[in-house]
């Protein structure tokens, strides 16, 4: 119900604010999203995947923010770990994270082709059905095998950086690991604040009185993207 238009939402979508809120966190936070969201039309198996390589990519966005100025401050604090120095680090690395996770699931997953589908069988739109699914198989083969190929290529990548950073510079290694934990804990942890944002223009736009607020309804859309 997340993406229906706004005519179709004041006939159908009645949910009260935190249902909607939960309808997002299922959607957007990423722990949610991979182990207990079974309700969509995803790959389980891509969901995981997605889970995980979310962790390498902060793993090695983190490794990218060492640099000379990071390595003396290090030497300064005499190895201890300095969380105000590394804060605004490991915010870059996490919002760096998040957005090429954005770009991967659009590549990845498969509820948005299935559900225009789903609304072309119910308006008798469809012809031909089977022509149709086939259509739409041989489309997500072309976008998992794309998605995989490059996951994959990036992964080699990662691992080789990773493998060549840790290995030179050793006294790193905790401090990386450290900057990873946290940056990847505020990725599971923004969306709970995040999500409750749309939810203030959606829910009053669907309970206005002339049901003229579509603009602000739009706005909610847009929001729930993040």
């Amino acid at each position: 119900m997340n993406s229906l238009s706004y005519k179709d939402a004041l006939k159908n979508d009645h949910r009260s604010y935190m249902q909607y809120y939960c309808s997002l966190l299922k959607s957007n936070h990423l722990f949610l999203f991979a182990f207990c969201n079974n309700k969509d039309y995803n790959s389980k198996i891509i969901k995981i995947f997605l889970f995980i390589f979310s962790f390498s990519i902060n793993l090695t966005t983190n490794a990218l923010f060492f640099n000379d100025g990071t390595m003396h401050q290090i030497y300064i604090d005499k190895g201890n770990f300095n969380f105000i120095y590394q804060l605004s680090k490991i915010i870059y690395s996490s919002l760096i994270s998040t957005i090429i996770n954005i770009a991967l699931k659009n590549l990845a997953l498969s509820e948005k082709d299935i559900i225009k589908i789903k609304k072309k069988k119910r308006k008798n739109k469809i012809k031909d059905l089977e022509q149709e699914k086939n259509k739409l198989l041989n489309k997500l083969k072309v976008k998992f095998g794309a998605f995989f190929f490059l996951s994959f290529i990036f992964l080699l990548i990662f691992l080789a950086y990773i493998t060549c950073f840790c290995g030179i510079f050793k006294n790193t290694q905790i401090h990386l690991i450290k900057d990873t934990v946290i940056g990847f804990g505020l990725s599971l942890l923004y969306p709970f604040g995040i999500c409750l944002i749309p939810g203030i223009f959606r829910i009053p736009a669907l309970n206005a009185k002339k049901k003229d607020s579509e603009y602000m309804y739009k706005f909610s859309k847009i929001l729930q993207i993040f």
